[in-house]
């Protein structure tokens, strides 16, 4: 458990959890210790190989060289090794920016240089938990999102139900800098189209090739956010991509 009001992130040893916003729900989540498979994630492809796994253990469940997940008071580390690459991902909230910030460090441990893409997900709600537990297609349809390059984020705002409601923005952006970086980061806020007809987080249709999201915004039936990052890393070479998402 971290943050405090306004801002708190429940996360597990696998990765799986939730983020609240007061008595909002920040992304979707599902209270299931048998698969622990929905909350905020971060799909890791070494390009050149054809290699998929995420930075913490959910939700593609590969088999990782090494893996280990220090649960502390300030932050949550998740380290992994997978084919040569280390990859570090450390959660941790700004209570006071209403944000959490999840910063996922590769390190090339090979001796030849690597093209690795990030892709973040996670699926939006902007509601109470109990709302969305118990109509989440309903929920769903109140949701637009959007795209601003100039920051690479997706923001997404739910219509208030009446004139006397606040509204309420969520914003997901991704920060790659530095000479690691190749091209720019592209998106996808509809499920539909990044997880895929019959698919599901473990192995979305998203991820079968690399290169550009689809980008499609708007009132999408069931939205979600995704940011996809590439880096190049040389033999020994570091990079670090931190995914913010913010109310």
């Amino acid at each position: 458990l971290l943050g405090r009001l306004p801002y708190t992130l429940m996360v597990s040893h696998c990765g799986g959890g939730y983020s609240r916003y007061e008595d909002l729900a920040v992304t979707r989540w599902r209270a299931d210790g048998t698969t622990d498979n929905s909350g905020q994630f971060c799909y890791v492809k070494d390009v050149g190989a054809n290699h998929l796994w995420s930075a913490s253990h959910q939700p593609v469940c590969a088999p990782a060289d090494f893996y280990s997940a220090q649960l502390a008071t300030d932050r949550v580390t998740f380290l992994r090794r997978d084919h040569g690459i280390e990859t570090r991902t450390e959660v941790v909230v700004v209570p006071e920016d209403s944000a959490e910030v999840r910063r996922v460090t590769l390190t090339n441990e090979s001796d030849v240089e690597r093209e690795v893409e990030l892709t973040s997900y996670g699926e939006i709600v902007i509601a109470p938990p109990g709302a969305d537990r118990q109509h989440p297609a309903f929920s769903n349809l109140f949701v637009e999102t959007e795209w601003h390059a100039w920051s690479s984020a997706p923001p997404a705002t739910r219509g208030p139900r009446s004139a006397a409601k606040r509204t309420i923005w969520c914003v997901h952006v991704a920060e790659a800098g530095g000479a690691e970086r190749v091209g720019d980061a592209t998106f996808e806020t509809d499920r539909a189209r990044f997880v895929g007809r019959g698919r599901s987080v473990r192995s979305p249709a998203a991820l079968d090739a690399s290169g550009a999201l689809s980008g499609r915004t708007g009132a999408v039936l069931d939205p979600i956010f995704a940011i996809r990052v590439r880096v190049r890393l040389a033999a020994g070479q570091s990079a670090s991509v931190a995914f913010t998402t913010l109310v």
